[in-house]
């Protein structure tokens, strides 16, 4: 199985999300806080999106292998 290009992008998107919440929460602001968690969100997305089509990839070179 190899990485596409939305897997990544959705798991970096989520991993900043989470240093986005982490700090508004420290300094207490709730925009902040609220952007990083919609950014985890759309990350969540994106790279669960990046890992369907992998999984349609791999199994469209399986069903040829048949």
């Amino acid at each position: 199985m190899s990485i596409n290009k939305d897997q990544v992008e959705g798991r970096v998107k989520e991993a900043g999300g989470k240093l986005q919440e982490a700090a508004g929460k420290v300094t207490g602001n709730g925009t902040q806080r609220a952007k990083g968690l919609a950014n985890q969100a759309a990350g969540a997305v994106q790279s669960t999106y990046g890992d369907a089509k992998e999984n349609l990839k791999d199994a469209a070179k399986e069903a040829d292998r048949e």
